[in-house]
């Protein structure tokens, strides 16, 4: 059961931070002409992605009934299920499903108010992420509402930069076509502007949680945490890498004739992307070790 909860963590945080990173674009960052053209282009990401994270967290809390009362058969049992419900986990993750089944919900929508809706519901459950696991074992201001802040900015900022790279692949088919190709640049040179304060934002408030969760001074301790920790780190220290060189590097050149530099932003981009997976699959296991 603890397996299966680290993939369904996974699979859900990879389905919020998609669902999010793609309304950032169709609700903020497209010009308001291209919009409409973009959310059309990106209807079935945002349809799979909010299905996926709405079905994640029902599982997610069957998973936690399981593990909570320590037998499957207690899925039937409403008594187990009023005392789940009543935790902590419980009562943020009534939220969590709220917020998700909402966003299922816009799909039905058309236009600008279902782009809206779904980024606020987006954000919504990266919130109730923020209120649950080690961002909510400290009580207090301090070890506990500013952990959860910090913690509720970093899922959002780094929402904004991984969950907005699947919808940059796509955004580099439509600069191919001249009709879209001056409003997908223009898209895409907005989430590289705004991207940077994202990437900063992440790793600022990634430091802050690390040292709320391990302590300071840092004093190494030979666990499991501390390690998938420092692996982490270096796939995010990666990340940034990646990126600067397909900002710095690769972009500037896209201009030049017979280049295949494009191509090489695309995969990039696609390695980017992969290393993002990697993270959040470490950021599940987190969930289930203690740091101590």
């Amino acid at each position: 059961m603890t397996t299966l909860w680290i993939l369904l963590r996974m699979l859900h945080f990879i389905a919020v931070m998609g669902l999010t990173g793609s309304a950032f674009y169709t609700a903020l960052l497209a010009p308001v002409s291209y919009r409409r053209v973009l959310a059309i282009r990106m209807q079935l990401l945002l349809q799979i992605s909010a299905g996926l994270a709405l079905l994640s967290a029902l599982a997610m809390l069957a998973t936690q009934n399981v593990l909570m009362s320590g037998d499957w058969h207690n899925l039937n049992d409403g008594v187990t299920w009023l005392a789940v419900l009543g935790t902590r986990f419980g009562m943020v993750w009534q939220w969590e499903i709220g917020f998700a089944l909402g966003a299922c919900l816009m799909m039905l929508l058309r236009g600008r108010l279902r782009q809206q809706g779904l980024l606020l519901s987006g954000i919504g459950q990266l919130l109730c992420l923020a209120l649950t696991g080690h961002a909510a074992m400290h009580d207090g201001f301090t070890g506990g509402v500013l952990q959860q802040v910090n913690h509720a900015l970093h899922l959002v900022a780094s929402s904004f930069w991984a969950g907005g790279l699947l919808p940059l692949l796509l955004l580099m088919r439509d600069t191919r076509q001249i009709d879209r190709r001056a409003d997908a640049i223009l898209t895409m040179m907005r989430f590289s502007r705004y991207g940077h304060l994202a990437v900063a934002l992440a790793l600022l408030t990634g430091l802050v949680n690390s040292l709320f969760i391990v302590a300071w001074p840092l004093v190494w301790r030979d666990n499991l945490y501390l390690l998938l920790l420092s692996v982490k780190v270096s796939l995010v220290a990666v990340m940034v890498l990646v990126a600067l060189i397909n900002r710095y590097w690769l972009v500037p050149r896209f201009h030049l004739a017979g280049s295949d530099t494009q191509q090489k932003f695309i995969r990039m981009t696609q390695f980017e992307l992969l290393l993002a997976c990697g993270v959040t699959g470490l950021v599940s296991v987190f969930a289930t070790l203690s740091p101590a």
